[in-house]
């Protein structure tokens, strides 16, 4: 029997299911957008609040894996494994049971899911920055690029403690997106017997080895004393998502037709799948191109921390190599912006407008942008930072404006390449992955330009979700490792753009533009 895996990807508009053979041949997929946040519920842009309800996720992931089966032989389905965006906590109760899942709770968005993007905890960041940069002995933050971002862990905990008395005094844990699907799908949320992601524990809440997990008591009491003892209503062990972590529950099983047979893999962060999915090696960049970006490294070692990027964790990606993780915190989210100014005036689609942008010379008309409209990521988190457009005047058109922030865009990305080189770290080749690495040419040929290297785009449409077909197979037993799997079920690249001779040296200029422009609005008060 050709045995068959189920990868399910959970983004931040929708989850993708993919169903791939144990040799690679990807039988259906399958996508489902969130009903609640496309009528953007429980979020408040302005404010960067973000928030997901549960609802969306059960609905979606019945609803994907039902659709991914349908015609399919169920018999042969092996395996799961999910990834998600992150961090992306939420408080639960004692079942570990969301707290926006209880009649009480069901509209308070601080029972709900903290997305990844939401920003509302900033003063919490701050707070946890200053106690950490000051405390004797170690840096907590050392392992996470030296700075905490409002879009962690602790820094999203902290706040719903401080902001909501009642979802304070409700919530018995908080756990990850990714570890409470996987656990449902198990049968058992109980907090304490969740399986906790080594990706999402060690990249966004500080656990390391070196510290016995999560950062001691003393010091998450004293950043805030309403964080006395949620050490121990946490976690303390973590494991990678090669493992297994259980089998099917009976009531999911009935809903899929499956088996309970089906091994539930480990979870993880969509980037890092999206890395295993893409065949990532120890020379390649993993570009994760939507709307944010996440960029993977991996190393066989890492004797030294690396600056302002957002975590290096053993195992994150690749077990027993070192992940590295960085990325934007705005890609396509920018573009989206830009979109919505112009629809005021009338219907307009990226696609035209990406034709229109297509027709200007690299830094023709003297218009430029810098591309932190929901702050900045890497390198050197600070979601304060806003964006800009700057050189304009009346001769300024809107493809100008608009190829000016698709340049911004990449200029950032190569902002990221460059630290990783500053700290010793090569890159040798780059691949690209996500929805606009397939559907955007233009600014994909913009990556290869300024980033002066070959860019190869993944044959799969889906390759995060591909990840997780890859992982469910090794956590199945199907393959002794994920080197195994990757090179079993990869689908490989079918594109590759190649620098433009010419337009290197004109993008040279504007990239160093871009960097003091960046400059002059981080010394500003225009945060």
């Amino acid at each position: 029997m050709n045995r068959t895996f189920i990868g399910l990807d959970f983004g931040s508009d929708s989850v993708r299911a993919v169903l791939v053979s144990e040799k690679g041949e990807q039988l259906g997929s399958c996508v489902h957008n969130y009903a609640r946040w496309a009528e953007k519920r429980y979020c408040d842009a302005a404010r960067n609040i973000f928030r997901q309800h549960p609802l969306d996720y059960l609905e979606g992931m019945e609803a994907v894996i039902c659709g991914v089966l349908a015609g399919q032989d169920k018999s042969a389905v092996t395996g799961i494994a999910i990834d998600t965006t992150g961090a992306t906590p939420c408080a639960v109760d004692s079942n570990g049971v969301p707290l926006a899942l209880l009649p009480e709770f069901a509209d308070d968005p601080d029972a709900m899911f903290l997305l990844w993007k939401d920003h509302s905890a900033q003063l919490e960041a701050d707070r946890i920055n200053a106690v950490a940069a000051a405390w004797d002995g170690v840096d907590y933050r050392k392992y996470e690029g030296g700075t905490y971002s409002s879009e962690w862990f602790f820094s999203k905990l902290l706040y719903v403690l401080k902001h909501n008395p009642r979802v304070r005094d409700a919530a018995a844990s908080f756990v990850e997106h990714c570890d409470w699907i996987s656990a449902e799908l198990t049968g058992d949320t109980r907090p304490d017997k969740i399986v906790r992601s080594r990706c999402a524990a060690g990249h966004k809440a500080m656990w390391h080895t070196d510290w016995g997990g999560l950062p001691p008591e003393e010091f998450l009491t004293a950043i805030d004393p309403l964080l006395s003892g949620w050490r121990a209503r946490l976690y303390t062990e973590t494991q990678t998502a090669d493992k297994p972590i259980g089998t099917l529950s009976p009531r999911w099983a009935g809903k899929f037709g499956l088996s309970t047979s089906v091994v539930i893999g480990g979870s993880g962060f969509d980037c890092h799948f999206g890395a295993v999915g893409a065949q990532i090696d120890a020379d390649t960049l993993v570009k994760v191109v939507g709307t944010s970006t996440c960029d993977i490294l991996v190393a066989p070692e890492m004797p030294r921390c690396i600056r302002g990027i957002c975590g290096q964790v053993d195992g994150s990606v690749v077990p027993g190599m070192i992940g590295l993780e960085a990325g934007q915190s705005a890609f396509g989210d920018v573009y989206a912006w830009f979109k919505r100014v112009l629809e005021y005036a009338g219907k307009v689609s990226i696609a035209d407008l990406e034709k229109d942008a297509a027709a200007v010379a690299p830094g023709a008309g003297g218009v430029c942008a810098v591309d932190w409209f929901n702050g900045r990521r890497s390198p050197d988190a600070d979601t304060t930072l806003t964006g800009a457009l700057l050189g304009l005047n009346l001769g300024s058109t809107t493809p100008m404006l608009f190829r000016a922030l698709l340049e911004s865009t990449v200029f950032g990305a190569r902002a990221i390449i460059e630290r990783f080189r500053e700290e010793g770290v090569a890159v040798k080749n780059v691949a690209a992955i996500g929805g606009i690495s397939r559907k955007s040419p233009l600014v994909m040929q913009m990556c290869a330009d300024i980033f002066n290297m070959p860019v190869k785009v993944a044959k799969s449409d889906q390759t995060c979700a591909l990840g997780g077909a890859m992982f469910a197979a090794t956590a199945a037993g199907v393959f002794p490792d994920v080197t195994a799997a990757m090179n079993a079920m990869g689908a490989g690249f079918d594109l590759t753009y190649i620098p433009n001779a010419a337009n290197v040296p004109v993008y040279e200029a504007l990239y160093q533009r871009y960097l003091k422009n960046g400059k002059m609005l981080e010394n500003s008060a225009m945060r």
